[in-house]
Order: C-alpha cells, then structure tokens, then sequence
C-alpha cells in the first residue's frame, strides 16, 4: 500500500539520521506510529465530515430532493428518495471508514518486522475478498442481463395485455363470445400465469440459485405458502367460477348466507353487499358458491 510504503521510507529516514541503537529504533518507531494514526485520524475526521455534511444536505427541509415519479404517478416522496439516499450515504461512508481501520492496522503492522507477515497476510486476504467479490460480480453480468431481459419483456406483455383487457371491459374492442365482466378475471389470471412462468425462467438466473440453501429455503416457503392458503385458494376458485358463470352482476339483489342486498362489487376473495340497511357485508366467495 502506499501509506505503508510511505512510512516505511519515513522510518528508515529517521532512522539513517539517528542511528540504529535501541533508544533511537524506540523514538524513531514511536514518532513513526504517532504520525501514522494522526493521517489516519485526519483522513477519517474529513471523511467523516464530508458524508454527514452530505447527509444533512440531503435530509434538510429544503433540500433539492426531487419525489420519484412516473408521469403524473408519485411512486416515492421527496421524504422517501432522501431517506434512501440518505441510507446509501452512510452505508459508503461506513464502508471506507473501515477500510481506512484495516489500511491503518495493516500500516502499523508493516512498520516492524516481527508483524509485517501479519500485515503481508492481511493485505493479500483483503485484495482476495474485494477481488473475489468483483469477480464474481463480472461472472454474473450475462445472468443479470438475460435476468433483465426477460422481466422487461415480461413486463411489456404485462402492460399490452392490460390495455386489451381494459379495452374490452369499456366494450372499446369487442371479443365474440367474451363478455366484458370477463376482462379483471382473465387479466388477473393470466397476469398470475406470466409472472409465474417469469419467476420460474428468471430463477436459474439469480446467484446463488443453485445452492442447497437457497433450494431448502425456497421448498420451506413453497410448503408454508400452501399449507396455510387452502381456504384462500377455494375462495380465489369460487370467485372464478362465479364470475365465468355470470352467476350475479353488479347491483343484483341476492341472497347469501341470510345476508340480502344488493352486489356492490366481487374480488378475487369475498364479495360485498349492501343490505337494505345500507351495511356493506364481505362473504368469502367459497360461501357464495
């Protein structure tokens, strides 16, 4: 490292003008040390500064942080976007203020000869690490596009068959033989379907996929996931039956389960009335059927 290097040579100085006895080699290493945390307390003293002043930049009243938007869609406030930048600012600020404690262990250690195979060795198992952890970054770019391909597609599907089912449910497009209450079912089905077939394309394609691990957590949540939606899944399948039957539509006056009023609107889990009382009631779609 440079910062060892440049100790090193300030050391040697010290020690050519004072000699090599053992009252200078103590005075020459304690100066040496001294000066090395008083950089290295000054260097992180200033990054310190800069990320909290960036910090309190970014979380001020009246900071230039802009909300997050989609057109005229506010996905997130201002308030939002600062408090992530805010995070990212102190997860980079932690990070080298870290590095700055290894590179300062590592300099101390070099200076003297009984420790510089511990500072050789620590300097090679960090450049390991970061090397390691870049490399496997460049080995799963081509994943991570492939990965990014097949969601933006997926997505662009998502979006194109949302405008012809909306278009059928306002009778705009006119299918023969599909009626247009049809259209939020079939669109919610066929949306679950492609972003099943997505997740299970793109699975392969994310780290660490392939280990027991990740598998075992995956089985863990697949079981846990269908043991407790039993009565959800039968409500979810009544509710289609019901809508492809055309069993009500909307402003029907039915009667379920003692319950009578007037349909109001039904999900993909309950349907709601309104009784003549004007209470709105939520029945789970398995009870209707």
């Amino acid at each position: 490292m440079f910062t060892l290097t440049l100790f090193q040579n300030l050391q040697e100085l010290l020690l050519d003008w004072l000699g090599s006895n053992i009252e200078s080699l103590l005075l020459v290493n304690s100066i040496v040390v001294l000066l090395t945390a008083a950089f290295f307390w000054l260097v992180y003293w200033v990054v310190f500064t800069i990320f909290r002043r960036l910090s309190h930049r970014v979380l001020k009243e009246d900071s230039q942080v802009k909300p997050l938007r989609i057109q005229k869609q506010e996905i997130l406030s201002s308030r939002e976007v600062a408090s992530i930048l805010n995070r990212t600012i102190q997860i980079i600020s932690w990070v080298i203020r870290l590095w700055l404690v290894l590179a300062f262990l590592n300099t101390v250690l070099g200076l003297f000869e009984w420790s510089r195979a511990a500072s050789e060795s620590l300097a090679s198992n960090l450049a390991e690490i970061v090397g390691g952890i870049f490399q496997a970054f460049i080995d799963y770019i081509p994943d991570l596009l492939t990965a990014a391909i097949i969601i933006a597609i997926s997505y662009g599907f998502l979006k194109l068959i949302k405008l012809v089912f909306e278009g059928v449910e306002k009778q705009r497009i006119k299918v023969p033989g599909f009626y247009p209450e049809w259209s939020k079912t079939s669109y919610s089905l066929l949306r679950l379907l492609i972003i099943a077939l997505t997740m299970v394309v793109v699975f392969p394609y994310l780290p660490g996929s392939d280990s027991p691990a990740f598998q075992g957590v995956s089985i863990f949540f697949g079981v846990l996931l269908s043991l407790g939606s039993t009565s959800a899944v039968a409500n979810v399948v009544a509710g289609i039956v019901i809508t492809y039957t055309r069993a009500f539509r909307t402003g029907d006056w039915v009667d379920v389960g003692g319950s009578e009023g007037k349909v109001m609107v039904w999900t993909a889990f309950v349907t709601r009335i309104r009784t003549a009382k004007n209470v709105e009631i939520s029945i789970p779609n398995a009870s209707v059927m």
